[in-house]
């Protein structure tokens, strides 16, 4: 369990006695609230209560509120990154990699999760046009995204399970609108059964 004691690069580092906090639970918090409330609307001392730590711990640990903000982007992608690879790598052919991938995404988007978000789209919606360094972190996120699809459906052309026809770079980008739109539609309250039903049909177009 990483503690403060060994933050990364973004995180202050400061003399004296350690903070006695764990920075991976606390981002985790973060993380999950940020998701459900958004940025713009989300105080210092909201975040204090989320996080339960004093608002001097977090502006000694983050300098500010958005300083907490981009180290919870990072873990959150660095995390689903992980989460994505791990889920595909059983997969036996390029076209259940997808199904898989289209399956998360359906399944992230009802329900709880569905209306906690994904925190990509909190920082393209809120800071992306006002904020470079958040625009970069999402670009980059969106970027590995849509390259990852595409090899994804270059893998099942190789292997036989996506048809030829299909053209793997504007496959991908529709996709990816697939992936992202399926979570921003989620924060609004969708079924299960209308999710997977995405999946299927999005599924025909590999045909």
């Amino acid at each position: 369990m990483t503690t403060f004691n060994k933050t990364p690069h973004h995180v202050s580092r400061e003399r004296g006695r350690p903070r006695e906090f764990d920075i991976d639970t606390a981002l985790d918090r973060a993380i999950l609230y940020f998701r459900e409330h958004g940025y713009n609307g989300v105080s210092i001392s909201d975040l204090s209560q989320a996080l339960k730590l004093s608002a001097g711990s977090i502006y000694k640990a983050f300098h500010s509120k958005h300083g907490l903000f981009t180290a919870a982007l990072d873990r959150y992608m660095a995390l689903r990154g992980q989460q994505l690879v791990e889920m595909t790598a059983s997969a036996e052919s390029g076209r259940e990699k997808l199904h898989r991938l289209l399956i998360f995404y359906a399944e992230s988007s009802y329900a709880t999760e569905g209306m906690f978000g994904c925190l990509v789209v909190v920082g393209a919606v809120e800071l992306s046009s006002t904020d470079e360094a958040v625009a970069a972190k999402v670009s980059f996120a969106m970027s590995a995204n849509e390259r990852r699809l595409k090899g994804i459906i270059e893998q099942g052309q190789k292997d036989g399970s996506i048809s030829k026809d299909v053209d793997p770079g504007t496959t991908a980008k529709l996709m990816l609108a697939l992936l992202q739109g399926m979570r921003v539609i989620g924060k609004v309250g969708q079924n299960r059964e209308d999710m997977m039903s995405v999946v299927e049909n999005a599924m025909k177009l590999l045909d």
